[in-house]
């Protein structure tokens, strides 16, 4: 069994100095702490503790851990330890199991002012403004370079982008869309029943899904299924540093990785809107023909005299502009995310939360300017 001795001896009156001697091995038997805290309880004017550590032998983390809890100890009872005497290694690692324990400490936070919480939202609003026009700058410019034949990215991939953007989506629209042109025949069945015109049903939902309601369904559908999809996969590329690597081999990530999923939204979102509008007219013609009693060939004509090429514009438009901001949300929060999984979940979250609030400011914002216009 190795051998391990810890002896004491005063220097001066408030000095205590410890002999270490043998080998200092986990294995051994160990000379405990409270040995130090009856010297110290003893002597109450001791207040530094040295070390003479010349004969150790050998040592390992048993040492550390004793001059460990012996530092503790020494702080709470406002005893200096000086660490001169040890061995290089050990004095390396008590530094780093300190600033360990320093970092547990919990520090007392003093809670800002007023002022203070409002100035930091208005920075943090700026710069967030500032990183989206920056970015629809960047995008801007390799939609420059890709009219002018310049732009580089994987045409493969965009393939397969637009496919997972426009067919793999086709099942979760049509089931969304065929359920809200439902519930807009019901709710419009309670009024017009009062008059007897539950004809007009189908001038309601046909409208109502061709101008507004297929395309906004279709964005927020995209939104969580698509925008969060480039949220996390670009924000993955992030933490593995591929970002990084794109730029070091000179590779334009927007151009690379933004602009092929810009491209893919925008092409498959007015289809898509088609298809929802689709779909929103047949689920309320299944409602008004088996349950509200309505003749399918006058339904049928009531829907195309009520639904103007106009509002085909109108629906179009709104789901172009979908498009660009659900894949400019995912793509934006995806590549500006923090480098751990934390921050690929929070960019996810963001994402989908800004490309809906968007969707919808911008809904409001194209309704009260055709209202306008009178279109």
């Amino acid at each position: 069994m190795p051998l391990s001795q810890l002896s004491f001896d005063h220097p001066c009156a408030n000095t205590l100095r410890l002999k270490l001697s043998g080998e200092w091995l986990i294995r051994a038997v160990l000379p405990s702490e409270n040995e130090v805290l009856t010297q110290l309880a003893g002597n109450k004017n001791i207040a530094r503790i040295t070390f003479d550590a010349s004969e150790i032998t050998k040592w390992d983390s048993g040492l550390v851990s004793f001059l460990l809890n012996l530092i503790r100890e020494g702080g709470r009872r406002n005893v200096t330890i000086e660490r001169q005497g040890l061995p290089l290694g050990v004095v390396k690692l008590l530094e780093l199991a300190l600033k360990v324990d320093e970092k547990n400490i919990p520090r007392k936070i003093e809670p800002e002012g007023l002022l203070e919480r409002v100035a930091d939202k208005f920075l943090a609003f700026c710069a967030g403004t500032l990183a989206v026009i920056n970015f629809l700058g960047e995008i801007t410019f390799a939609f420059g370079r890709l009219i002018a034949g310049k732009a580089y990215f994987r045409r493969d991939e965009f393939v397969a982008i637009v496919q997972r953007c426009g067919a793999g989506a086709l099942g979760l629209v049509s089931l969304i869309s065929i359920l809200v042109g439902m519930i807009l025949a019901f709710i419009g069945a309670i009024q017009l029943k009062l008059f007897g015109a539950q004809i007009y049903i189908a001038d309601i939902v046909g409208i109502a899904m061709v101008r507004v309601m297929g395309a906004v369904m279709t964005g927020i559908i995209m939104s969580g299924r698509t925008g969060a999809s480039f949220a996390a996969e670009l924000g993955l590329m992030q933490v593995n540093e591929e970002v990084d690597a794109f730029k070091t081999l000179g590779i334009s990530p927007v151009e690379f990785l933004v602009m092929p999923r810009v491209l893919a939204l925008i092409i498959m979102m007015p289809l898509l809107t088609i298809y929802a509008d689709f779909m929103g007219i047949a689920g309320g013609f299944l409602i008004s023909v088996n349950f509200l009693g309505l003749n399918p060939v006058e339904y049928w004509h009531h829907t195309q005299s009520a639904v103007k090429l106009s509002h085909v514009w109108i629906g179009l438009t709104h789901g172009l502009i979908f498009g660009i901001i659900v894949a400019v949300a995912g793509c934006l929060r995806g590549i500006n995310c923090e480098r751990s999984a934390e921050g690929v979940g929070a960019a996810t979250t963001s994402a989908v939360v800004s490309a809906i609030t968007s969707i919808v400011v911008a809904t409001a914002v194209i309704t009260f300017i055709c209202q306008v216009l009178g279109v």
